[in-house]
């Protein structure tokens, strides 16, 4: 029997090899698209927005990143975690989530950090809890030795177990103006522009108080104000005026103020508060910068005065 030959193999077609390389092509685009919509989900200019830092080295981000954001922060400082920790924690909820509460993820992973009730993280329900989430983070990261001199990534892959450690690498520097923020090491440093346009609904005091507390613990209860309201310079509404007392757990009090002022800040949206003010500055919902303002009448150091549209 004579050799056997191989089977003759027809010429690609010109046509086809390019509508493949076409179709790659849009599928990349596609997936680019995708992934710059999911995890840099900003908002675009002139839409309500957060900012932090300054110059060239910015972070800007949405109302509802922002509020997640500083809920993560204080539970942290609530646990009496180093900043470092929190940058830590403000990294991976920025790679697992992009800093949203999402109902979904791979298998089962749900929430800010994308934690898995098969694997013990908690019920769905806690899960979807952020207070919840961001404490069981610290947990597992509070176990690992020597956490706060590891490399950001190491530290987080102990307590996430990601399929892609490295990536938490790239959310450091966004990282670490949050938390900078956000612990009050950075006074007025965060800016959020809330829609000057909307229909405020009325704020409760005893929402604001119950979630100050969730966050802080009992010592950052509100106390209604003299007179229990006030009239706000937002528009022509009044409002129930609130004052958070500034009691340092670690750190100075100053410091302990701002992390309470840039809190009830990147909360403003979802409990209604219409103006912060400390240490002779004040931010106000509405205004075109989002930014803080010298004001002879802000409260001292002592009290973090909240204002809710009522």
């Amino acid at each position: 029997m004579g050799p056997v030959s191989e089977p003759t193999r027809s010429p690609r077609s010109p046509r086809k090899g390019r509508l493949a390389r076409f179709t790659a092509a849009f599928v990349v685009l596609c997936g680019l698209i995708a992934y710059v919509a999911v995890h840099q989900s900003t908002g675009s200019k002139g839409a309500p927005r957060c900012t932090v830092g300054s110059g060239g080295n910015t972070y800007e981000f949405t109302l509802e990143q922002a509020s997640n954001a500083a809920t993560i922060s204080a539970v942290g400082t609530t646990r009496r975690m180093p900043e470092r920790a929190v940058t830590i924690a403000l990294a991976t909820a920025l790679q697992e989530s992009a800093l949203r509460n999402i109902r979904h993820g791979d298998r089962d992973s749900l929430g800010l950090f994308q934690q898995r009730p098969s694997m013990g993280w908690g019920t769905p329900e806690q899960i979807m809890d952020p207070v919840y989430s961001s404490g069981r983070f610290y947990e597992g990261l509070a176990e690992v030795p020597g956490y706060s001199r590891l490399p950001l990534t190491v530290a987080a892959q102990k307590v996430q177990r990601s399929g892609f450690p490295q990536a938490y690498a790239k959310h450091e520097p966004d990282a670490t103006l949050l938390s900078a923020a956000l612990t009050g090491r950075s006074p007025a440093a965060l800016r959020c522009m809330t829609d000057p346009a909307r229909d405020v609904a009325a704020g409760d005091p005893a929402k604001l108080r119950a979630e100050l507390v969730r966050a802080f613990g009992k010592k950052a209860a509100p106390r209604t104000a003299a007179g229990g309201s006030a009239r706000t310079s937002v528009g022509s509404s009044s409002s129930a005026v609130v004052s958070v007392p500034v009691l340092a757990t670690t750190g100075s009090d100053a410091q302990r103020g701002w992390e309470l002022a840039h809190w009830a800040v990147a909360r403003a949206e979802d409990l209604r508060i219409v103006e912060v003010a400390y240490a002779e500055k004040v931010w106000r919902a509405g205004d075109s910068a989002g930014a803080w303002t010298k004001t002879a009448d802000a409260a001292g150091e002592g009290t973090v005065r909240i204002r809710l549209a009522r």
